[in-house]
């Protein structure tokens, strides 16, 4: 039992609580509070309309009787001699609610007719599950077969050949911490909103034709650049060792160019040559950036400050990443509104010098996209 579902009182009015058991003395009584679950028990009736289920939670029925079947294992509770465990269903709707909203605590407990501790402690408990559970499964790289058939894709999108992915790092606002204050400052943010903000970074690698992550990184403190959160990431280190070479991710001019790393030029007084190349890597890079859109919009967690420790963030934006990967491999559709009046900002430009050789070889990419009728052949 959660510390705020009860307390030991001599109270005896019932319209305080409800007696759930007695001591022997018969002076200390145990009393549970009383919750409605009303709303909880309609949502959950299969008289309940699947559009408003999709509504509410972001996903069709079937999506989230399977999520509850995948975690079924690892966030079951067994009943005590006081009260009954929470249903796996119930402790899943609480954090899927939770994320899609970012509906505070408080108003999550009362629709769910749980103590505002537990809900906030099965907003953890599921997210670290999805995290352990799902992740390995449904956030993934993709294997040699898959990465052909992007490239294949997007080469013919663009007519940039062997392109893996599209990396992009977007910013959470999170409530200022109690330490390390300065690291999680974001001026950029700050400066553009006039009001003092601080991030978390979540790095993802999109494949650009399913819209899904294939590697994320998440929880690195927003006042680093773009190129500071992929030198920390698992991703970088992979890279390091050859693990991307022969493919290009497409990133943006906060990143740096590299021998698996595909970034527009950002000098001024751009060739018609290097800009019709800017336009081609523009229109690749926008498909894992809407990607983050769709992700920030359908989980409104993610545009607001939660209610939750530092040290505990990056698991609930992990979980976010792999009901987004779900959500895009079920064909599950956004509504339209949620993308309304929201955009996402791109960070400073990367100063980092590059080598001659990994300039030639964009140039070189760049020079057949004009000279093969594959590059746009207008400025706008």
């Amino acid at each position: 039992m959660e510390d705020d579902d009860y307390y030991i009182t001599t109270d005896t009015n019932p319209k305080r609580a409800r007696w759930s058991e007695e001591s022997s003395s018969g002076q200390r009584r145990l009393w549970v509070k009383s919750r409605s679950k009303a709303w909880w028990e309609q949502v959950n009736s299969l008289d309940f309309p699947e559009e408003e289920f999709k509504k509410a939670f972001r996903m069709s029925r079937g999506t989230f009787d399977m999520i509850c079947q995948e975690l079924e294992s690892a966030v079951t509770k067994k009943d005590t001699m006081l009260r009954l465990a929470i249903p796996v269903r119930q402790r899943v709707a609480v954090c899927i609610w939770r994320l899609a909203t970012g509906e505070a605590l408080r108003e999550v407990s009362r629709r769910f007719g749980l103590g505002i501790s537990t809900c906030h402690k099965l907003v953890l408990e599921v997210c670290t599950a999805i995290k352990s559970v799902l992740m390995p499964k449904f956030v993934k790289w993709p294997d040699e077969s898959r990465r052909e058939e992007i490239s294949r894709q997007v080469e013919t999108l663009s007519g940039i050949p062997n392109v893996a992915g599209s990396i992009y790092t977007t910013h959470i606002p999170i409530i200022a911490p109690k330490v390390s204050v300065a690291a999680y400052f974001n001026k950029r943010q700050t400066e553009r909103k006039q009001k003092t903000t601080y991030t978390m970074t979540v790095q993802g690698v999109v494949d650009p034709e399913g819209g899904v992550f294939t590697d994320v990184c998440v929880g690195w403190p927003g006042s680093m650049s773009d190129e500071q959160v992929l030198e920390k990431s698992a991703l970088f280190q992979r890279a390091k060792q050859g693990a991307l070479l022969g493919s290009w991710l497409v990133g943006n001019s906060g990143l740096p160019l590299m021998d698996w790393l595909l970034v527009p030029y950002t000098h001024h007084n751009l060739t018609w040559t290097q800009h019709a190349f800017n336009q081609k890597i523009a229109e690749v890079h926008r498909l894992g950036k809407d990607s983050f859109m769709r992700l920030k919009a359908r989980w409104t967690c993610l545009q607001k400050r939660t209610e939750m420790k530092l040290e505990d963030l990056p698991v609930l934006l992990g979980a976010c990443c792999v009901l987004h990967n779900i959500c895009e491999m079920r064909n599950e559709g956004l509504n339209p509104d949620l993308l309304l009046n929201f955009e996402l900002f791109d960070h400073h430009t990367c100063l980092t010098l590059t080598s001659s050789n990994l300039l030639h070889a964009r140039d070189q990419i760049a020079h057949n996209l004009l000279h093969h009728n594959l590059a746009p052949i207008t400025f706008q």
